[in-house]
């Protein structure tokens, strides 16, 4: 995590009703030299001064259409102003109003531990690994990732990536790795052989969401058998060759803090309500949640789901507050509320507010860049062809729950 520094004592003196009307006047001082992003999980005292808003990709898609701004003040976390900066041209700088905004899951996949564990697993695998990052990852790990042959995802479309990568491991030439992790079964059990021979096709390493992994596979037909967990704090990540072998996807230990928050057991105190309450989830979320709810998808997904609704029904969502709270007041004939009883909250995303907001805006117009988010450029290349292999594929649906 990037350290931040104190802001100021004046700004902690400072009352909401200031901040936005010095925000407000700064937004139009800097004009079309500035453009705000707010990301959908970030509070409303910062989202009624961004100009767009959305998902952490689609942010950074519009963010490069804005050819005219110098400034793009990501109100989000800090793997998407990576990502931002990465789509971006060299002319526009990308700020993080608060560098300690992180993202926990983000952080369970550090690269050094990626680049250790890929030696082994592919060694082991016995057949071609095609690796697959959310786009919930540094931008050293879709380096990683675009360098290794693989590619991005985001939640509305990990269906169709994983789609690709298993077509894509299909055709890839057996490598040197894969041929010795072949020779070394001939010793162990036939039992242990002939399930690793069932899956010599290809197989798809999936970081860093192990739960959006699994979610993901499950929904297209694969078993949970056919998926292990690879921990990067175990021996070897806890796994045995014969394990990686016999298995078609190797998940990555990692999850949102946020979506980890919700359990069947909210599910089922819902399902014996006297309110007709539908269950909608997000993909990060745990399998058995996402098995008890009644659809599953990404954030824009939900957004388009509770906006379509029919006036009167009641939704119990698994996903972030911010977001929930926002659709209950868009969505006034309807009954919106969070699946759990307790504040899911990003509270890394909550670190960036108004006044750091302000004191970004005001070191802007003052002529003075902080926070800027860069991205070197090897990195920037390799995390390109990654982001890229994803963007040629065509649209996928979202996944389902059932």
């Amino acid at each position: 995590m990037l350290y931040q520094l104190p802001l100021p004592a004046r700004f902690g003196k400072l009352a909401e009703p200031d901040m936005c009307a010095r925000i407000a006047a700064l937004k139009q001082q800097l004009g079309r030299r500035l453009v705000i992003l707010g990301h959908h999980y970030q509070q409303d005292e910062v989202i009624q001064f961004a100009d767009f808003t959305g998902d952490s990709l689609k942010l950074s898609q519009l963010a490069a259409e804005q050819t005219d701004a110098e400034f793009i003040v990501f109100c989000g976390v800090h793997f998407m102003a990576e990502s931002a900066d990465i789509l971006t041209s060299e002319r526009q700088k990308v700020i993080l109003p608060d560098l300690s905004a992180g993202c926990s899951m983000a952080d369970m996949a550090h690269v050094d531990q990626v680049e250790e564990s890929w030696p082994l697993l592919a060694a082991w695998a016995g057949a071609p690994l095609v690796p697959i990052t959310y786009v919930n990852s540094s931008a050293a790990v879709k380096a990683f990732v675009g360098r290794h042959g693989g590619a991005c995802c985001t939640s509305s479309n990990a269906r169709m990536v994983l789609e690709w990568a298993l077509d894509e491991a299909a055709t890839k030439p057996r490598s040197h790795e894969a041929t010795e992790g072949k020779r070394g079964t001939e010793a162990r059990s036939y039992e242990a052989t002939r399930r690793a021979d069932a899956a010599e096709e290809g197989k798809v390493m999936f970081l860093p969401d192990q739960h959006l992994g699994r979610n993901t596979a499950y929904a297209l037909g694969w078993p949970l058998e056919s998926m292990v967990v690879y921990d990067p704090k175990l021996p070897e990540g806890g796994l045995t060759p014969d394990e990686v072998r016999a298995a078609q996807f190797i998940l990555w230990k990692g999850h949102c803090s946020v979506h980890q928050l919700f359990n069947v057991q909210q599910v089922e105190a819902l399902r014996a309500a006297p309110e007709p309450w539908t269950i909608l989830v997000h993909p990060e979320c745990s399998w058995d949640v996402v098995q008890q709810a009644d659809l599953c998808g990404s954030t824009e997904y939900i957004i388009r789901t509770v906006r379509d609704a029919a006036p009167g029904t009641h939704w119990a969502i698994g996903t972030e507050v911010h977001l929930i709270n926002r659709l209950a007041g868009q969505n006034p004939d309807k009954h919106v509320r969070s699946l759990a009883g307790i504040q899911c909250l990003c509270t890394t995303m909550y670190r960036i507010d108004l006044r750091h907001l302000l004191w970004t805006l005001e070191q802007l117009a003052a002529g003075q860049i902080v926070n800027q988010i860069r991205v070197d450029a090897e990195t920037r290349h390799w995390s390109r062809i990654a982001l890229d292999r994803m963007l040629s594929l065509r649209p996928a649906q979202p996944v389902s729950a059932k």
